[in-house]
């Protein structure tokens, strides 16, 4: 921005201010008959004036990391191409679909030419081929047909993580705000719900806002995201980055996932050079904290648990998968609409784009660290 264009933001910053009184602004010029510093980020004490009002707003926010206009973070978008699939894939509708080895067996709904019929659970087939003979079929990869009447086809979701160039110097996070009425999120002027002090201000749902300052109030803590703007923490998805690995840990690259926060953070030479939303595991099935490696990496597999009925499923064709906890898995989940709650059988969900890049950054033998800040999640199966 150029310094002309800088200053004119500066400046209408500080008739803001000075049209809203602050107890700093009375209480400097009650003291110091000097006229007010002019407006700037940076504070020159030889000057022969009063570094109160907006001047004294600047530097508050200065201190902070807030600057105008706000330095971004050092980002970059990954390759959008990272979230292309090689399928389509479709929700099973039925509880129990019938799989058909040729197209005019589906036609003609022919039961003595099923191949099998997909068990009731949650079920997702991948397709390659469309057909339309006496309505409209599928082909389900290297077994049958199937009806669209019992497939729903989904569009994979393409949200992304975001690159860094080098290591941030505060916190960051993701806005969480689908379950909200408007499917946003209004910040505060203050932290707290003491006051209705509403910005009028929106933030949408996966905005990546930079975290300033932290304030707890009750039980819950609030985040500076803006000048005089303030979210909950339970509106934000956060990654606090650091320039070292776990105490007492001895390694300078590894991936760490955060199972309070939902994210993901990819560390290399100890700088941060990945980051994004994830969905663990929920009650009963955990993803569970400790250190672990990576041992076995597919690019396509099937994921299925039959045990149990209530809880049964079969995802075909999941990409980018690489076991790190026994059948646990880091992976893409194309049937997953939302990131940030938990929500999986103890698998670590990751967006397909965010699974592809994560697949081919690591290696066999890369350290993987969950860990919960909360302390709630048990250790393993026998402490539940």
């Amino acid at each position: 921005m150029k310094r002309s264009t800088q200053l004119l933001l500066l400046l209408t910053i500080a008739f803001m201010i000075i049209a809203k009184p602050t107890p700093v602004l009375a209480e400097g010029i009650g003291e110091d008959s000097r006229p007010l510093c002019p407006p700037d980020l940076y504070f020159d004490p030889s000057q022969d004036c009063n570094p109160y009002g907006p001047t004294a707003y600047l530097l508050e926010m200065a201190e902070k990391g807030i600057t105008f206009p706000e330095t971004p973070l050092p980002i970059q978008a990954p390759d959008p191409e990272l979230s292309e699939v090689e399928f389509k894939y479709a929700y099973v509708m039925s509880d129990r679909a019938p799989i058909y080895r040729t197209l005019n067996d589906a036609a003609n709904r022919n039961k003595e030419k099923v191949v099998r019929w997909i068990t009731p659970g949650f079920n997702y087939v991948s397709i390659s081929k469309t057909e339309y003979l006496k309505g409209k079929y599928f082909y389900y990869t290297d077994v049958g047909w199937m009806s669209a009447d019992d497939l729903m086809v989904t569009p994979v979701p393409t949200f992304q993580g975001v690159e860094f160039t080098e290591t941030p110097d505060h916190d960051f996070g993701w806005v969480l705000s689908q379950f909200s009425p408007q499917g946003r999120a209004e910040t505060k002027r203050t932290p707290g719900y003491e006051q209705d002090d509403y910005t009028g201000i929106y933030l949408n749902h996966l905005q990546l806002v930079q975290i300033y300052d932290t304030v707890k109030v009750g039980k819950w803590d609030w985040y500076l995201v803006g000048p005089d703007e303030w979210l909950i923490q339970t509106a934000v998805a956060k990654v606090s980055p650091h320039a070292s690995p776990p105490e007492g840990l001895n390694w300078s690259r590894w991936i760490e996932i955060n199972l309070y926060e939902q994210t993901l953070a990819v560390y290399e030479n100890n700088q941060l050079v990945f980051a994004t939303l994830v969905a663990t595991g929920s009650a009963p099935f955990y993803t569970y904290p400790g250190i672990f490696k990576i041992f076995e990496k597919e690019d396509l597999t099937r994921m299925r648990w039959l045990t149990d009925p209530a809880h049964a499923y079969n995802l075909e064709n999941v990409p980018w998968t690489m076991y790190f906890d026994e059948s646990r898995a880091l992976h893409g989940a194309y049937w997953r609409a939302s990131l940030g709650y938990p929500q999986s059988h103890g698998c670590v969900n990751l967006s397909v784009g965010d699974a592809h890049w994560l697949y081919n950054w690591a290696d066999i033998g890369d350290r993987v660290y969950v860990y919960d800040p909360t302390g709630k999640t048990p250790l393993s199966e026998s402490d539940r």
